[in-house]
């Protein structure tokens, strides 16, 4: 059985890290392209066309590598969880149920109108399907996140032999860590895509394309990603307060606490070993995990040793909170430095741009460090207080299980490299396009003709 459940655990864990790698750019990117849309609209201007023309195709692609492996993580339920389905199928299946909704009816429809239908739909039908699509990409992390919320903090259900019975349907998707982690993931993906948009801009540019694309891209990306990165440190701050009240064994695995005490100090890093409980090689600040948890310098932290058999593996989840945190803090630096200098110099210097570059999965790494630290954090239960993973882990033979986690992982590693390749690809193919293709100047002179004093845009 120890076998049969860490394998289905690090099947899981590769399933979902795979596919979360999608959905982080598709939830913002869907917006960004609304943006590129409505500045065409309004400016009558190619350029915008152009780009948004270019990262549609982008949308595509990482649209559809979100479903395919986002389909291979419900059969898991199934097959490697049936204890999961079974105790709180009737809470986890309405809202995993109403985000396929979302995802196959709003965002698949209205997608093929986006790709297909630019020039045989009305402009502003065609502008309205880019914002069904946005939206449609935002209410399917709505509902993955309301159930991922309500797994961490439930409530609003009843236990009946066994069985977890909604009570309030209000209280199950509007549970205590939901608003927190929801907006905290919007605008993780707001700055995945954004570091994405400005990493490809960068290098497109270092390739040789001269052109305003590119460029107008990359500023539009680097402005907002600098004004997302204070939001997401202000959300993330309160989101820890929250877990700290309701998860405290978390925190103190993300702190490296281990005895409860006052005036806890913040471990910029530590080697924590919870065969001794303990940490080794601390570098640490005095008093400052009191004073960010509890405002008091004084304050006191619960330590794992409060929590022994009920508290998550410590290591990956402290070594986890400092990677996102480290992450977030570069994201921070890049985009201020660059933002002075478009701002400065209205250009970016060969230095820069390949910063931005090696920053362009930056999101990723952080996303993945994140949840880790929320689905390792968890641990040992499933469903905080209500269900153990150990007890809702398959009972069919270990060799089953490697067998097709060593399958995922193969054609997952195949589908990244094919992805990341053709989005590179796209990038240099791009160097070589006309700035504005005949298609765009006709759509150009007809908004002119409607808006004979507008000016066009150029920079």
């Amino acid at each position: 059985m120890d076998d049969v459940l860490l394998l289905s655990r690090l099947q899981f864990a590769a399933n979902i890290s795979f596919h979360i790698l999608f959905p982080s750019i598709t939830i913002a990117l869907g917006w960004f392209l609304f943006y590129f849309k409505l500045r065409f609209n309004l400016s009558g201007h190619p350029v915008w066309m152009r780009i948004y023309r270019f990262w549609v195709k982008i949308f595509a692609l990482t649209f559809a590598l979100g479903v395919v492996s986002g389909i291979t993580m419900s059969f898991q339920f199934g097959t490697n969880w049936p204890g999961y389905m079974e105790r709180v199928g009737n809470i986890a299946g309405p809202l995993l149920g109403y985000e396929v909704l979302t995802a196959f009816f709003l965002e698949a429809t209205f997608l093929g109108v986006m790709l297909f239908g630019i020039h045989r739909v009305p402009s502003w039908l065609h502008t309205l399907s880019t914002l069904l699509v946005a939206v449609g990409t935002t209410l399917s992390a709505f509902w993955i996140i309301a159930l991922n919320s309500w797994m961490q903090t439930p409530t609003g259900f009843e236990m009946r032999d066994g069985v977890a019975h909604a009570l309030d349907w209000w209280a199950i998707i509007f549970n205590p860590s939901f608003p927190y982690r929801l907006v905290h993931v919007l605008l993780a993906s707001g700055l995945t895509a954004a570091f994405l948009i400005a990493g490809i801009s960068a290098y497109r540019i270092i390739n040789g394309d001269n052109k305003k694309a590119p460029r107008i891209a990359l500023k539009t990306a680097v402005f907002v990603a600098a004004i997302l990165m204070p939001l997401q440190i202000f959300v993330g701050d309160l989101h820890g307060l929250n877990t700290f009240e309701h998860q405290p064994q978390k925190v103190a695995a993300m702190e490296g606490v281990w005895e409860t005490e006052k005036s806890v100090p913040l471990l910029l890093f530590a080697i924590p070993d919870e065969k001794n409980r303990t940490n080794h090689f601390e570098i640490a600040i005095p008093k400052v995990t009191s004073i960010i948890l509890t405002h008091d310098p004084e304050g006191e932290v619960r330590g794992l040793n409060e929590f022994i058999g009920e508290h998550p593996p410590v290591a990956p989840v402290f070594y986890g909170f400092r990677i996102m945190v480290g992450i977030g803090m570069l994201m921070l630096i890049v985009a201020w430095y660059c933002s002075v200098k478009l701002l400065r110099h209205k250009h970016l210097t060969k230095p820069a741009l390949y910063t931005l570059v090696g920053m362009s999965f930056s999101g990723w790494i952080a996303t993945l460090a994140g949840w880790y630290v929320t689905e390792i954090g968890r641990q040992p239960y499933l469903v905080s207080g209500v269900l153990k993973t150990a007890d809702a882990v398959t009972d069919i033979a270990s060799g089953n299980v490697l067998f097709s986690f060593i399958l995922y992982m193969s054609v997952y590693a195949i589908l990244l490299i094919a992805y990341l390749h053709t989005l590179f690809l796209m990038a240099r193919r791009a160097v070589e396009i006309e700035e504005i293709q005949p298609v765009d100047m006709l759509n150009h002179m007809s908004t002119e003709q409607t808006k004979p004093t507008q000016q066009q845009e150029g920079s």
